[in-house]
């Protein structure tokens, strides 16, 4: 009989954005909205861009216009996978 070498897999880093909430008019859910900039190929020119999220908000603590950190968690519905952590 042979010893076999468990591996541990590591856990994949969880991935953590910021944003402004601009919808809170779900249950238990608000939409966050992350902009970011980039920077043209060519160009070099710095341009915005932004995605909305929904993030999952058990409490409805947060409110149209407050800032939210949040990160990547489990499938909890069809569009949310993500949840708050902090504000």
């Amino acid at each position: 009989m042979t010893k076999q070498n468990k591996t541990i897999k590591s856990a994949k880093p969880s991935r953590k954005f910021t944003g402004v909430v601009v919808s809170d008019k779900m249950a238990k859910t608000i939409v966050v909205k992350v902009e970011s900039v980039k920077v043209h190929p060519k160009y070099q020119k710095r341009y915005v861009v932004s995605q909305k999220y929904k993030v999952h908000d058990e409490t409805n603590r947060f409110k149209e216009g407050d800032k939210v950190e949040f990160v990547e968690c489990r499938p909890l519905s069809k569009d949310k996978r993500w949840r708050v952590i902090a504000k």
